[in-house]
């Protein structure tokens, strides 16, 4: 009775917020959350790099001000995107949290997509280090398909590149982006040696998104991190990746019978030091002092396993405030 008390607590505090709004009835209208507090949409919420037929891979969608931003692009962003009514032409910006494949495997479709679809704003992608060259080659490799185009003879060329802006960030990075303002931390998904060339050349980014109506802030991937916590701080929103490290380990396991135990138990060392597990959530959130938790870049047992609600009660034992465990798709 319990666990489902905190079940229901959750959703029903969680509904109450500006952004859940489609689930409750005295809540503001949309136009009023995205002109004031913005709106999030969890576009994929499955912690990659396996795919599953029922969560698409990470990606979310803020709406502030009149501008559309995409905040991680994973596999299938451009698909999910229409299914909030957005087409890629429509998009302001990305900001892409670190550069591993789940969270930048969409972006091709979105540059190509844009300039089929001939958009007009500009887009800027926000991302650590190496995102411009991220982006260089992903822009080389649309050069066929750009210069064949539509195959009509006589048509004027069109420069594919044209439009598209990078801005890289760091550690620390802080800017006013249209009456929001970014503020920008490096987390610990990875752990490089300090002072190493790969230490100085990559970050993993958590933003915070400061709007007049709420603060919101993205974990991406990151394990344990006090500068997360601070960048957290008395959030109204903290969007954290979760995943269970024990039954993703067991699953690679038995898939891959020959494994080493070895290799699994280094697997499990490196999982638990760069994501986060249920305890780690309740802490962080805990200590950050939010106003409330969406759980996504999930990856663990589904609703309707009683591992999904055990979850739930480890972050309650930390933290006391409400919790969902986002599907795609869901409005904040």
């Amino acid at each position: 009775m319990r666990l489902m008390q905190i079940v229901i607590a959750s959703a029903v505090a969680l509904a109450a917020i500006p952004g859940h709004s489609k689930h409750h009835a005295e809540a503001p209208s949309e136009d009023a959350v995205a002109a004031d507090a913005g709106k999030w949409i969890t576009l994929g919420t499955r912690g990659g790099p396996v795919t599953i037929p029922t969560r698409s891979q990470p990606a979310n969608l803020l709406e502030f001000n009149g501008k559309k931003y995409l905040v991680d692009v994973g596999d299938g962003a451009a698909g999910q995107l229409s299914k909030a009514n957005m087409q890629t032409a429509m998009l302001d910006g990305v900001f892409i949290s670190h550069l591993h494949f789940d969270h930048t495997g969409g972006l091709a479709a979105i540059l190509g997509l844009r300039f089929q679809t001939n958009a007009r704003q500009t887009l800027t992608i926000y991302g650590p280090a190496g995102t411009q060259q991220l982006v260089d080659g992903l822009l080389d490799s649309m050069t066929p398909g750009a210069t064949a185009n539509y195959g009509v003879p006589g048509a004027p060329p069109k420069d594919h590149r044209a439009g598209i802006e990078v801005v890289e960030l760091r550690d620390g990075a802080k800017a006013d982006l249209d009456g929001m303002k970014l503020s920008v931390r490096s987390n610990t998904h990875y752990s490089f040696i300090p002072g190493s060339d790969l230490a100085k050349r990559f970050q993993a980014l958590s933003y915070r998104f400061d709007m007049p109506g709420r603060s919101i802030v993205y974990t991406g991937d990151t394990g344990p991190s006090s500068a997360v916590e601070e960048l957290a701080k008395d959030a109204d929103l903290l969007v954290v990746e979760m995943m269970d490290v024990p039954l993703i380990v067991a699953a690679v396991v038995r898939n891959n019978p020959k494994l080493p135990a070895p290799a699994a138990k280094n697997m499990e060392s490196h999982l638990t030091k760069h994501h986060l597990l249920p305890k780690d959530v309740g802490e962080m959130a805990a200590r950050a002092g939010v106003k409330a938790v969406v759980v996504t870049h999930f990856a663990g047992a589904e609703p309707g396993n009683p591992k999904f609600f055990e979850y739930l009660k480890t972050i309650a034992e930390y933290y006391k405030g409400p919790v969902i465990i986002a599907n795609d798709m869901d409005v904040y």
